[in-house]
């Protein structure tokens, strides 16, 4: 595996936020999340739980409701506006005021043709979704408090809503309450307290399912608005609701950070009478669970302790396939790190601010294993707050540490940074081209001489960078008309080549001498997570969602040898199971044969040179190799050289001094900066 110098670097307070709610998409197979910062992310769920694409958020817009129409997604929330997002560039589309107040629900009919929100004034309004954008139609009938909650009833002509100690029942058409129904005087609730209701559920068959502040969840007849079955089941509050496609199964999530599974089954011998009955108590988090929704065979869920939960429903999964495995996302599938090798330095990316430090240095020699006495520690040189209201999307630091880039939505930016002994100097670049308006990525080349930046269309903007100015070169554009956007982009070491993918699959490989389109990659099912030009071969290695490793030759245009005898051979079990995405590919220079990548709980050095694991070899076999006589070890050593070392990975990245750099993020260190959870007596405490 060889032996580095290791930066163990754990200074990077990377603070995710809280998930506000989360809105599936049954047809397309993806789950849009929305935090507590205003970002939303995509997830792809037939593609591995692949976080394929991130819209910023903004100062001051927090989202409460997330909605799908068809391949639309919109988002509302307690500033009062509605806003469709923009899938393509990863920004919102437009914003429209709802002058009603601050917005706390949003729902759309089956028909997709209208969308309901309800408002802090009282009253559910009505906008009718066009090809383009929404158009305000009506206001149902104005009620005395806020409107908490809301669902449309599959036939898209009644609404029910939840308030403060009621369920008001619209009809769409007319605009009036058709029911009141009083949810104060049930079981369970003081008569002296209000009663939130904050969650509610119309089915097919009329029947309302309301989820409440007393911790009850209850069974309404909603013809006749009366009261079938009251479910106590927590002492807090039932914060949300959500409901299987086929209307069997209803899930809640508590405050206590619990999720209880009602599943409506038949109640006698005779199979003929079904009731909603309690089956389940799922206990995947430590805090309030804001968020749920229900997909063909998992249950997912998320709120204040920050992690997305995929939990399977073991009755509708296979035992022997990756759904059955319990999923917590806790990191962004992207990197948020980026590495001066040459300088030794990292920029660290925050939502408002961009830090960057100077590595530490020791002098120190030890055998494997030893903590090195520390000569110079890490030193914070910059601390930069980002311009306006939009979060940063994407920054870079160049490998020489003299240039520094960031981009929001809405601006970019770049600065030269000059060191003076302890004293840096850092300076905006005044006039940039006026082509570089925003970027998805940003990378510089490795001479530090060109700027590359993602445009929309999976276009690439060059400029070149010069001590008095920066200069637009030119546009690289995909001939294949793409419009996903660039989410992957590598410049090879020797200034020749750039890669780049995009959400859609493509892989697009362009020569920067010639400033034209070199190859297109064949497109692979699954979207590229990670990838990197060797510097010795100039051979492109990719790692796709699905953990698939390919590497292709720019020369020949054709996949390698190694590439296919790994396919044929076929990858490792337990690495195909991984269920982090690999994020980070490298190189090691001293041999060229090795490939260096990472996920959240492991790094990987690849050794070419070295035969295939088959599916009987132990994967994870390094430590107890080093046991073995010399002749054994060498008779069970394979390609896949993998340490478990450090856990929580944000970046693992090798320096030009060939010393490695891993910056570690402890979960411990995030979940002891959460409030603290509701009380809940445990043992004998």
């Amino acid at each position: 595996m060889g032996e580095f110098k290791v930066h163990r670097v754990r200074f990077f307070e990377y603070m995710p936020s809280a998930i506000r709610t989360i809105a599936f998409n049954s047809c397309m197979e993806r789950l849009a999340l929305a935090r507590s910062d205003g970002s939303v992310e995509i997830f792809n769920f037939a593609d591995n739980y692949f976080q394929e694409k991130v819209v910023p958020g903004q100062d001051g817009r927090a989202i409460e409701a997330l909605c799908w129409v068809g391949k639309r997604l919109f988002g509302a929330g307690l500033n009062g506006d509605i806003t469709e997002y923009d899938l393509e560039n990863l920004r919102p589309k437009y914003t429209i005021e709802a002058y009603g107040g601050p917005i706390w629900t949003m729902s759309s009919n089956s028909q997709g043709t209208l969308l309901a929100i309800g408002c802090e004034d009282g009253t559910v309004k009505l906008f009718e979704i066009m090809e383009d954008t929404i158009q305000f139609q009506r206001n149902l009938d104005r009620q005395k408090g806020r409107i908490i909650s809301l669902f449309w009833h599959p036939s898209g002509t009644l609404i029910a809503a939840g308030m403060i100690d009621m369920i008001k029942v619209f009809d769409a058409q007319s605009g009036h309450s058709t029911h009141r129904i009083l949810v104060n005087r049930c079981v369970g609730a003081s008569k002296r307290k209000e009663v939130v209701v904050w969650s509610v559920i119309f089915l097919s068959d009329y029947t309302i399912i309301s989820g409440d502040s007393a911790g009850n969840v209850q069974v309404w007849d909603g013809h006749m608005g009366t009261l079938v079955r009251t479910h106590s089941i927590t002492k807090w509050d039932v914060l949300t609701l959500s409901v299987s496609k086929d209307e069997s199964s209803v899930v809640a999530g508590t405050s206590e950070g619990t999720v209880v599974q009602f599943q409506f089954i038949p109640s006698t011998m005779d199979q003929q009478d079904k009731e909603w009955v309690r089956t389940k108590t799922l206990k995947n988090h430590t805090h309030d669970i804001r968020a749920l929704a229900q997909t063909e065979t998992a249950v997912v869920s998320g709120g204040m302790d920050t992690q997305l939960v995929v939990r399977p429903l073991m009755e509708k999964v296979e035992r022997n396939t990756q759904e059955a495995s319990l999923r917590k996302i806790s990191f962004p599938h992207r990197s948020l790190v980026s590495c001066a090798k040459k300088a030794g330095m990292l920029l660290f990316q925050f939502p408002d601010h961009l830090e960057l430090w100077r590595l530490g240095e020791s002098d120190g020699h030890g055998k494997s294993g030893d903590t090195l006495p520390v000569k110079k520690k890490p030193e914070k040189l910059v601390h930069l707050k980002r311009k306006g209201v939009d979060h940063i999307c994407c920054s870079a630091l160049s490998s020489c540490g003299g240039w520094l880039a960031y981009s929001s939505v809405s601006r970019l930016q770049v600065y030269r940074l000059q060191y003076n002994n302890n004293n840096v100097t850092i300076t905006k670049v005044a006039k940039l081209p006026k082509i570089l308006q925003s970027a998805h990525q940003l990378c510089f080349s490795p001479d530090s001489t060109k700027l590359f930046a993602t445009s929309s269309q999976s276009s690439v903007i060059v400029v070149s960078l010069s001590q008095s100015e920066c200069k637009y070169v030119d546009t690289l554009k995909a001939k294949s008309g793409a419009r996903q956007p660039i989410h992957l982009m590598f410049a090879s070491e020797d200034g020749k080549w750039l890669a780049t993918a995009n959400t859609g699959c493509e892989i697009h490989v362009y020569n920067l001498h010639k400033l034209k389109l070199h190859c297109k990659v064949p497109i692979y099912s699954s979207c590229p997570t990670a990838m990197a030009i060797s510097p010795s071969t100039s051979n492109l290695v990719m790692v796709h969602a699905d953990q698939q490793i390919f590497e292709f030759s720019l020369a020949t245009k054709e996949y390698t040898e190694w590439s296919r005898k790994l396919q044929k051979r076929g990858l490792h079990h337990l690495w195909t199971e991984r269920d982090t995405p690999v994020t980070h590919v490298t190189f090691n220079s001293k041999n060229p044969a090795h490939i260096i990548l990472h996920d959240t709980y492991m790094f990987c050095i690849i050794d070419q040179s070295l035969p295939l694991p088959d599916q009987q070899t132990l994967l994870y076999n390094q430590m107890s190799l080093r046991s073995l006589p010399e002749r054994e070890r060498i008779r069970r050593s394979h390609a896949f050289k993998i340490c478990k070392t450090y856990q929580h990975l944000m970046c693992v990245n090798l320096l030009e001094d060939h010393s490695l750099v891993v910056v570690e993020r402890p979960i411990l260190e995030i979940t002891s900066q959460l409030p603290p959870p509701v009380w809940q007596k445990k043992f004998s405490t």
